[in-house]
């Protein structure tokens, strides 16, 4: 809640310093900007490299049928999500965003002192591919040298994540806030953001009725009663804003659905780290409405998000373990896929920030959906 509120001060900062600096004083902050988003780029490889080497070479150890319907459904179920996100968005957003803003385009309005590169040690493909490679090899082989190697460098990322990139977000949000204010795009920007958090509530709610029906279809049970047992997870999850923190409550919901035991103590902690069907949904809407307001489209393919959504799913892997991970995670893609600039990076960071624990909500509660169903064809009664 606090880095919430850190973003929300970051985003009022922005405006008010957009309108009342000069050129001179924007060009410091521009300044700011561009090392930071550059850094970011930097960093985003060696999360994807670090994080799903450890997750994949993790679950290896603990292999066997279960992981592979967990690992199936939970993938099936977050690609599921971000079509469902894409149709809602495709419907709803056209309707209220004209595409008639300004585009901050790099090499247009303010400009930064000085020419800033960090070329990235490698690209989002080569980690994510890299890292499937020594996830699954290390599984397969009992590397324990290298699982250490892996391991340790994930917790060196990890501090990172939280002695540099988290702090001075706020500030990267401001800077973003401040051009936009400068450049008089920022009003429909933030109109945009009610509209995004709104749809992306919503979208959740049909995601996680959707869930419960073929959960309930297939066990043969009132799919709302199943629902309505796993709130006590949802609510934790908001108020947590951690797949991880909200485990024993999940963990706890799920047997009171009468889940096995030892499938929801298996199914529960996996999903917590690969299924994060809620921050898939919001990165699709979200990303849709910065690509109609910045890039001034009608709408985006389904061509165009399709392959978008498919590496969403594998690069959320990447995402438990700090605030915000999944879209730092994302900003990647958002990048190489799609082409996002620095500002339009940010706008999607505080855009995903300020719903992180309503996607964190639909995440856990999810992860009960898949329990009952893996329980459904593995557990001891089935």
């Amino acid at each position: 809640m606090r880095l919430i509120l850190k973003l929300l001060a970051g985003v009022v900062a922005g405006i008010v310093i957009g309108f009342i600096v000069n050129e001179g004083v924007m060009e410091y902050i521009m300044t700011f900007q561009l090392i930071f988003g550059q850094f970011l780029e930097y960093v985003v490889p060696f999360i994807i490299l670090f994080f799903i080497t450890s997750g994949v070479s993790r679950m290896g150890k603990d292999g066997g049928k279960l992981l592979g319907w967990a690992s199936g459904i939970s993938y099936g179920s977050t690609v599921v999500a971000g079509v469902l996100a894409f149709v809602v968005a495709a419907l709803i957003l056209p309707l209220f965003i004209s595409g008639d803003a300004s585009a901050i385009d790099e090499g247009n309005g303010f400009s930064s002192l000085l020419e800033f590169e960090i070329p990235p040690a490698m690209d989002i493909l080569t980690a994510l591919f890299t890292a499937f490679i020594f996830g699954i090899g290390i599984a397969k082989t009992e590397a324990t040298t290298l699982q250490r190697f892996f391991e340790e460098g994930k917790n060196i990322i990890v501090k990172l994540l939280w002695a540099v990139v988290i702090p001075l977000l706020p500030f990267y949000i401001a800077s973003i806030f401040a051009e936009l204010s400068a450049e008089g795009t920022v009003w429909e920007t933030l109109a945009s953001f009610g509209l995004v958090l709104l749809l992306v509530l919503i979208t959740h709610w049909l995601y996680l009725i959707g869930a419960f029906s073929i959960a309930g279809g297939i066990t043969g049970r009132n799919p709302f009663k199943l629902l309505k047992t796993m709130l006590p997870a949802y609510f934790t999850g908001i108020g947590t804003m951690s797949s991880a923190a909200t485990i024993p409550v999940t963990t706890e919901q799920a047997k009171r659905n009468n889940v096995d035991d030892s499938v929801a103590e298996s199914v529960i902690p996996f999903g917590a780290n690969i299924h994060l069907a809620g921050s898939t949904m919001t990165i699709t809407i979200a990303t849709m409405a910065v690509m109609m307001l910045f890039d001034g489209l009608a709408s985006p393919t389904f061509g165009e998000m399709f392959p978008f959504i498919l590496a969403l799913g594998v690069i959320m892997i990447a995402a438990p373990g700090v605030p915000g991970g999944a879209i730092i995670a994302a900003s990647g893609l958002l990048t190489s896929m799609l082409g996002f600039n620095e500002a339009a990076v940010g706008v999607m960071i505080a855009l995903y920030m300020a719903q992180d624990s309503l996607g964190t909500g639909c995440n856990v509660t999810g992860d009960g959906a898949i329990a009952l169903v893996i329980d459904r064809f593995l557990g001891k009664n089935s």
